[in-house]
């Protein structure tokens, strides 16, 4: 059995967390800095991470080795398996003409690329995060915004950067009833004050994606419509995750941002030539005075609506209970881990949902989507195999990145840096986003940074004195700004946006508005633990 320490250098905490963040900013620097192709980045990344855990963590080789096969399988399955299967329905769409049908309905409901990016990026990405999770919201959103025109770059970036007000409550509220079961809080305490806190951000990053999309033009032209959509979007979200369920939080929020736009009526006038000139890249622009077909519009729509209903079939008590019988949980060879307080960690265990999977749940959508569009077997086959080809680095490129953050996770690395943040005494109020910042940054998964450091955030603030519940949900809530710079993330966007080997071209994009918005919720949190007490339940 192989037990983690926590401060393995010297006994000194700070010097091994100083040594124990190498393998991230290893990988972020060579993407953002040296604008390495990100694949090699993760390899990498890997290595260090290895030789980290061997020399300094004293991880035995082949339980260090074991743990990086077992990231790099879930990086394959199930995250890289949601990604394959979303991208296949869409080559299926463009073969038989009807993503152009979509491009055009799309443009009925508002020319204005703004527009369209806060419907798709935002409202609809959000409704994918809601059912999906893992990678589903970044690779459909994207393919949708450069099919509508977008330069890929900016529709990666528009999708990364959406893709933050509702990671918390996102897949069916997994990563707060996560939250929930590690720290020993009750789920309605933590939901509520992560309904106090990401609210907050949905009402401005609306606004972001319109400067996103159209500089300060966009800002001045269309802030009343993104200002109303995250009005919408952020008091749902509020009502929904306090007195209502957090599984239902994103689903009407989603919905709501999207009938908000749709409802107003500036929303609908025509966009001057001189924006859809400096913003698209021409692929979209013809006219849109053609008459179309009722039910190639229905046919075109009819993807995404079965993946809607697919996944909140998905959800239905007795079906989800069906759809997790066929999961095959093993010990996962080789891997023999205690935390430092002896008890085996969770990580000695895989699970592979074979049916109760985003993935799985996509691929289903997709081969009704293949008989409802008449395409044939064969035809569907060979785009599948075309998607896993135009894939194959992104592919490489995640499974590097998830064996990275397993190593670094079962020898102990990551929990070292989380006791080092959490050792700030009176700061660690401004401090607990970042810890959650950081756990997703490095597994890509607000759910993961919640199981990691969850409980350690509880510990954390009894003895600093401040509200265990405060603290614990703060994990999640500035969690969810660490997942549009996680390399995993990164080359989901590349992948889904057709930039290969652009994952350091969107880190330097991206990575101011991480900063600026997470450096907004450590305020939103301090406040909240002083003079902003009244807002919390």
């Amino acid at each position: 059995m192989f037990v983690q320490e926590v401060a393995p250098l010297a006994g000194s905490l700070g010097l091994s967390a100083l040594v124990a963040v190498l393998p991230l900013a290893t990988v972020l620097v060579l993407l953002g800095g040296v604008r390495m192709r990100a694949h090699h980045a993760a390899l990498l990344g890997l290595l260090v991470a290895l030789v980290v855990a061997i020399a300094v963590y004293r991880m035995p080789i082949g339980q260090s080795i074991s743990s990086a096969f077992q990231g790099a399988a879930f990086g394959l399955f199930p995250i890289m398996w949601i990604v394959v299967n979303a991208l296949w329905i869409y080559r299926i769409t463009v073969r038989t003409g009807h993503f152009d049908v979509l491009r055009r309905s799309f443009g009925r409901v508002s020319d204005d690329p703004r527009i369209q990016g806060l419907l798709i990026a935002f409202c609809f990405g959000a409704l994918m995060e809601a059912l999906a999770g893992f990678g589903a919201p970044v690779a459909i959103s994207s393919v949708m915004l450069v099919a509508l025109g977008f330069t890929p770059v900016r529709a990666a970036v528009l999708s990364l950067v959406a893709n933050t007000a509702p990671v918390a409550f996102g897949a069916m509220g997994t990563p707060v009833v996560t939250l929930a079961q590690v720290s020993g809080i009750p789920l309605d305490t933590v939901s509520s004050i992560v309904g106090r806190q990401t609210p907050l951000l949905a009402v401005f990053v609306p606004l972001l994606l319109v400067i996103i999309v159209d500089g300060r033009r966009g800002l001045r032209e269309a802030w009343q419509p993104a200002l109303v959509c995250g009005l919408a979007f952020g008091a749902v979200q509020f009502g929904a995750s306090n007195f209502v369920s957090p599984q239902l939080a994103d689903i009407g929020a989603a919905l709501a941002g999207a009938a908000a736009l749709v409802a107003l009526p500036m929303t609908r006038k025509p966009a001057r030539e001189e924006v859809r000139a400096s913003v698209l890249t021409g692929v979209a622009t013809e006219t849109l005075d053609r008459p179309e077909d009722r039910g190639e519009i229905t046919r075109a729509y009819l993807p995404y609506l079965l993946i809607i209903v697919i996944f909140s079939l998905g959800q239905v008590p007795p079906v989800k209970k069906l759809l997790d019988s066929a999961t095959w949980k093993f010990h996962w060879p080789g891997l023999h881990v205690a935390a430092s307080s002896g008890k085996p960690v969770s990580g000695n265990t895989f699970s592979l949902p074979f049916l109760n999977t985003g993935g799985t749940l996509v691929l289903v959508a997709g081969v009704l989507t293949m008989i409802a569009l008449r395409v044939s077997a064969r035809d569907s086959v060979r785009e599948w195999g075309a998607t896993i080809n135009e894939l194959r680095f992104a592919i490489l490129t995640v499974m590097g990145v998830l064996a990275l953050a397993y190593v670094m996770n079962l020898s102990g690395q990551t929990t070292t840096i989380g006791y080092f943040i959490a050792g700030a005494g009176a700061g660690l109020a401004f401090l607990s986003p970042v810890l959650g910042w950081f756990g997703v940054a490095v597994s890509g998964s607000d759910t993961s940074a919640n199981a990691l450091f969850g409980a350690l955030q509880v510990t954390a603030a009894h003895q600093a004195g401040l509200s265990a519940e405060l603290l614990a949900s703060a994990n999640s809530s500035g969690g969810v700004l660490g997942k549009m710079i996680s390399p995993q993330n990164l080359s989901i966007a590349c992948a889904a946006a057709m930039l290969p080997g652009e994952e350091g071209t969107l880190l330097r994009k991206v990575l101011p508005w991480s900063l600026g918005m997470l450096a907004v919720m450590c305020l939103i949190v301090v406040g909240q633990s002083t003079v902003l007490a009244w807002m919390l339940p």
